[in-house]
This record gives structure tokens, C-alpha cells and sequence, in this order.
């Protein structure tokens, strides 16, 4: 029987035997839909705990955030099982048909959202879009020069412990010891010392406006692909309450959590003349099988931060952090800088 027809040469008691075996559940199958607590009450506690705790309690780690429940649910769907090696329209596998939609709507919208020339949505994570970036156009033992960890920096900007101090001769520059935002005198000096081959802008901890036109200007200066990390700031950046690297960097990488509120993962945007080197680089260069259930997630996202509502709140989120700033001088903390041009700010405690 097929589709509740007769097949051809059955009888009906075949066709009822058949009906039958369907109905009857296999034995030790009977997991595939049941829930999560009927199958792992364990897992389910800690989950439900760490709800409660995201719920009742302020948390002031600038590195996460709250995704919406369109979000989860897009990321939580059945978009787990599909496996899609390569990039829309030229995959390593049959039946992905709707996962290429789905694709190429993050894609569209990470350009539009960000006016950018090329995207590649597919990167697992904030350091793998700058490995993405970094294998494209650089050999190992090449000089970068990226932001200082302890000034402020990511490890993945060359950081010794990292793969990118290990694979490049990484070169940092800090903050004026004066005003405790970046010293882009010092960036000039070194570059032009060192010669780098990439030149690094972002941070992880870092609560001043960057001046992406100057890091460009210093990269021309010596020869250097310019880099911009806008993890922690994509959110207000898509806002437009923190200017855009866009036009500067002939690669921007970018988490979409933290002030994006999507899901947890990486993407690239780059010009348009670098964009089959990113996209080799990625796959097969890097990673295999993409997360399509994160890339729906990332598309969402993408909407969500197009949309006035999302504005109005990275407004706030900024003027949150800089009231919360001010409170804390009032109470006697030394605030690094003097206050905050983001979403973050760093209290001095030493």
C-alpha cells in the first residue's frame, strides 16, 4: 500500500496487515516523539533551571543577550537534520531545495541590513569567521596587528594561546595610557614599523566609538588588508547609533549574538571582489556541513534588526549603560575612559 492506495498485486488483507505495522509502534523508536523531560528529565531540569535563572536575575555580560522566541524557534526546528555541504545552488547533497531558500534569505538580509556587497552567513562562530578571513588572504608566519587582550583586545587578534598567535607573527597596539581609548598615533607607528599584513580593529572590552576611517587610512599607508571585528557592537552598528565599518574594511566579521540577539554563531561581509576567496575559505577551506537551523536563526535576526523596534531598543540600550556609568562614579568607581559610547563600560578596581 502507498499513500493509503492499493499497490499493484496486493490484496486486502495485505493492505491491512501493512496498516497495521504502521500503527504499531517499533519497539525502542517510541523516543523519536516524545518529549524532552519524558525522555531526559535530567537534561530537561538543568534546562528549565537556567530559564529561571535568565528570567530572575540581572546579568551585565556585555557578551550576551535575550533572543526572541522566533528566534528559538527557527534554531530549534527541523532544520537540525538537514546536512548541506557547499552554498546555494551548488551543494554536496540532494533535498536542498528549501534549505537554499532559507540561505540565501540571511544572505540578502545581512547585505541589506548592513549595505554590504557579499555575505557568507555559514561561519560556526565569531573566531571562525576571522579564521574564514585570516586563511583567505594570509600565510602562516605573516605579521597582523591587532588589539592588545589586555588592553581591551579578542584572543582571536593574535593572542599566543590562540590559533592566530600561533599561525601569524601578531603585533598589538593598546590605549593611551592617558585617556584609556585607542592610540591610533601608536597604531601608525607600529604599522608603519612592522609593516603588517592585516591590520585588526574591534575589541571584547572596548566602550569607545572606533574610528574605522583612520584604521583604513593607516592600512593604505603601509600596504595592509584592514579587518573590522564588530562583534559586540553588529547590534548598534545595524541601529545605526555606532558608524559603520562598511565602507573601510575590505572585511568585516561579526558574532550574531551579543547586540544582534539572533543565535549563537559567526558571518563575513566583505567587498565584492573578495568574495569567492571568503566563500572557498569557509568551505571547503575550514568547515564542513553548515547549521542550516542556525542559519534560519541568523536570517530572523537579520529581519528583527531591520525593523524600528529593534532601533528604538540599541537606543536604549546605550543610553542604559551610560546612565548606569554615571550612577557608578557617583558612588566613588573609576569608569575606564570616563564613560561609555556603547553598550559596555569597565569599572577600574584596581
Amino acid at each position: 500500500m502507498v499513500g493509503g492506495r492499493f499497490s499493484r498485486g496486493q490484496t486486502s488483507a495485505q493492505v491491512e496487515k501493512d496498516r497495521g505495522d504502521r500503527e504499531e509502534e517499533p519497539q525502542g523508536l517510541t523516543y523519536l516523539k516524545s518529549s524532552l523531560r519524558e525522555v531526559d528529565p535530567e537534561m530537561a531540569d538543568a534546562i528549565e533551571r537556567e530559564t529561571l535563572r535568565e528570567e530572575n536575575k540581572i546579568v551585565l555580560i556585555a557578551s550576551e543577550n535575550y533572543t526572541s522566541d522566533a528566534v528559538l524557534e527557527a534554531q530549534g526546528g527541523i532544520l537540525t537534520n538537514k546536512y548541506a555541504e557547499g552554498y546555494p545552488d551548488k551543494r554536496y547533497y540532494g533535498g536542498c531545495e528549501y534549505v537554499d531558500v532559507v540561505e540565501k534569505l540571511a544572505i540578502q538580509r545581512a547585505k541589506e541590513l548592513f549595505g554590504a556587497a557579499h555575505a557568507n552567513v555559514q561561519p560556526l562562530s565569531g573566531t571562525a569567521a576571522n579564521m574564514g578571513v585570516y586563511f583567505a588572504v594570509l600565510q602562516p608566519g605573516d605579521t597582523i596587528l591587532g588589539m592588545s587582550l589586555s588592553h581591551g583586545g579578542h584572543l582571536s587578534h593574535g593572542a599566543p594561546v590562540n590559533f592566530s598567535g600561533r599561525l601569524y607573527k601578531a603585533v598589538f597596539y593598546g590605549v593611551s595610557r592617558e585617556t584609556e581609548c585607542i592610540d591610533y598615533d601608536q597604531i601608525r607607528s607600529l604599522a608603519k614599523e612592522v609593516k603588517p599584513k592585516m591590520i585588526i580593529a574591534g575589541a571584547s572590552s572596548y566602550s569607545r566609538t572606533i574610528d574605522f576611517r583612520r584604521f583604513r587610512e593607516i592600512a593604505d599607508e603601509v600596504g595592509a588588508y584592514f579587518t573590522a571585528d564588530m562583534a559586540h557592537i553588529a547590534g548598534l552598528v545595524a541601529a545605526g547609533v555606532h558608524p559603520t565599518p562598511i565602507p573601510y574594511a575590505h572585511f568585516v566579521t561579526s558574532t550574531t549574538h551579543k547586540t544582534l540577539r539572533g543565535p549563537r554563531g559567526g558571518f563575513i561581509l566583505c567587498q565584492e571582489e573578495f568574495g569567492d576567496l571568503i566563500d572557498q575559505s569557509v568551505f571547503p577551506g575550514l568547515q564542513g556541513g553548515p547549521l542550516m537551523h542556525v542559519i534560519a536563526a541568523k536570517g530572523v535576526c537579520f529581519k528583527e534588526a531591520m525593523t524600528e523596534e529593534f532601533r528604538q531598543y540599541q537606543r536604549q540600550v546605550i543610553r542604559n549603560a551610560q546612565v548606569l556609568a554615571e550612577e557608578l562614579k557617583k558612588c566613588g568607581f573609576k569608569v575606564v575612559s570616563g564613560g561609555t559610547d556603547n553598550h559596555l563600560f569597565l569599572l577600574d578596581l584596581t
